[in-house]
């Protein structure tokens, strides 16, 4: 294993126990940092644990993590239902589910406990980071830090800068990112960012050319198998879907939509909505474009 890079931040805070808040909490404890996960419900945090506990000893059958780390790890996993547990925070990362007014007001309530000096970063896929940080007192301390599903394994992060963000906070959120072993792109705070508006065609064109089909299942390999086989994509836009979850990426894609002042290219299909209406969300219910086993 290569010998990690410093992290700029030693105590991280997690809002939310989700795929994501647990994979970035796993990330924090494989770099010996310590990890405060937050969330409103005991259950989630007792699953995300579970998730956590299996994730690093994948870590260390994977070299990523020396086994007689794992111990440390553990410990230096903590979990809380109340937001002033996380006060001590140096760097606090939301991410919970997407929507701006939910976030700005965690933001606000986190801008009056925290330290002056802790970070607020979010981990949003597509909504305003201007907007975050103007829900606070400090908003040069205030950036996007868009991780990918599954977190312990994508290397690619996004640090988003919003108009008041320093040029400090992105310079540490930077050489956090790089110290959890990823690699962090700077992007400007517009809708979908980077990845997530280049992805929109990904998805929409396939869904476009399936809704012309009446959602014929065939239809659904055959786009994944075109997309795999010959435009060398590791995913097809329906199993990466059904990774992601079909309601998260109706939600990136209604936002991206909105803030793009409903440019037609951006358009949401209604087949995503009459499947986020039937509760076929894709892996995490075991139903989406595909049928899972649990």
């Amino acid at each position: 294993m290569n010998a990690p890079s410093p992290s700029p931040f030693e105590k991280i805070g997690i809002l939310g126990s989700g795929t994501m808040g647990a994979g970035i909490a796993q990330l924090c404890l494989q770099a010996s940092l310590k990890a405060y996960l937050y969330d409103l419900h005991a259950p989630l945090l007792t699953k995300a644990k579970a998730e956590i506990d299996d994730g690093l000893k994948i870590a260390v059958a994977k070299k990523k993590l020396a086994a007689d780390q794992l111990p440390t790890a553990l410990a230096n996993l903590s979990m809380h239902t109340e937001l002033v547990a996380l006060a001590d925070c140096d760097l606090i990362i939301e991410a919970v589910p997407e929507n701006l007014e939910l976030k700005s007001k965690l933001f606000r309530e986190l801008d009056g406990l925290c330290k002056p000096e802790t970070v607020l970063a979010s981990n949003t896929s597509s909504l305003s980071i201007t907007a975050l940080g103007g829900a606070t007192q400090r908003p040069a301390q205030v950036a996007g830090l868009h991780f990918f599903n599954p977190a312990p394994m994508m290397k690619l992060v996004e640090v988003v800068c919003g108009m008041r963000t320093s040029e400090q906070t992105i310079a540490r959120l930077t050489a956090f990112a790089t110290a959890l072993g990823k690699t962090p792109v700077t992007a400007k705070d517009t809708p979908g960012f980077i990845v997530n508006r280049v992805a929109r065609p990904f998805y929409g064109e396939a869904l476009k050319i399936l809704g012309e089909a009446a959602s014929n299942p065939v239809m659904v390999r055959t786009i994944d198998a075109v997309m795999r086989e010959a435009g060398g994509f590791k995913m097809g836009p329906f199993q990466l879907m059904d990774l992601i979850g079909i309601d998260v990426n109706l939600a990136v894609t209604q936002s991206v939509w909105q803030a793009y002042f409903q440019v037609s290219r951006y358009r949401p299909h209604p087949i995503q909505q009459r499947m986020v209406s039937a509760g076929l969300l894709g892996r995490k219910t075991g139903e989406g474009f595909y049928t899972y086993e649990s």
